[in-house]
């Protein structure tokens, strides 16, 4: 693993990642509350495409005037139509921003390590894609069967044909994760159960 910052501080560093649905944001809520700090690496590119960002005029210079919106903000809807179905156009997207949400991650773990911060997760679906597992102590696979993914869902106001195309979407995701995966987790049963989960992990990720 490739150390940051202060090594002294022993910040135990997490990278988390699974399907939509199975709770990996319930279990970072419990990770914060243990005093770690969460950085959401969808927030981290949100950020990095505010309006009037050098990382916006790049998009809209790489992917044409259709893409943007007034006041250099970028109309996510037609970039979304362009990279969804296209895996080279969704490469290209990904070559302009993932370096920059790269650079503002890592620099913010230097900043949490040098504050001695004890826990840093990291929560990002391309997790393996971004290069994340070099840098980190433990990598998290969070699971759960498909009728609790469904049924969590659903439960949020998501429709049927959306929650299918959202699974859909993300099949390939376990498969691969799973070889760098430190622990998986799996949240299908009760809350309680998956809290006793997460504390074993830690518990496991720093002994004594």
């Amino acid at each position: 693993m490739t150390g940051l910052g202060n090594p002294a501080m022993r910040t135990l560093r997490i990278g988390i990642t699974g399907p939509i649905g199975c709770g990996k944001s319930t279990i970072l809520g419990w990770l914060a509350a243990r005093g770690a700090l969460v950085i959401d690496a969808d927030q981290v590119a949100r950020e990095v495409t505010a309006p009037g960002s050098p990382v916006v005029a790049e998009i809209v210079e790489a992917f044409g005037p259709g893409v943007a919106a007034a006041g250099a903000t970028l109309d996510r809807s037609a970039l979304g139509a362009i990279v969804f179905n296209d895996s080279d156009q969704l490469r290209r997207l990904e070559a302009i921003i993932h370096p920059v949400v790269r650079r503002q991650i890592l620099e913010t773990m230097r900043e949490a390590e040098d504050a001695g911060v004890p826990i840093i997760a990291i929560e990002a679906i391309r997790l393996v894609e971004a290069g994340y597992p070099a840098l980190l102590d433990e990598v998290w696979l969070v699971t759960c069967d498909p009728a609790a993914q469904h049924e969590r869902l659903a439960a949020r106001g998501v429709s049927p044909a959306d929650v299918s195309s959202r699974i859909a979407a993300q099949t390939t995701l376990v498969d691969r994760v799973q070889p760098v995966a430190t622990r998986s987790i799996d949240t299908s049963g009760t809350l309680a159960a998956t809290r006793t989960a997460v504390e074993q992990a830690l518990a496991e990720a720093r002994p004594g």
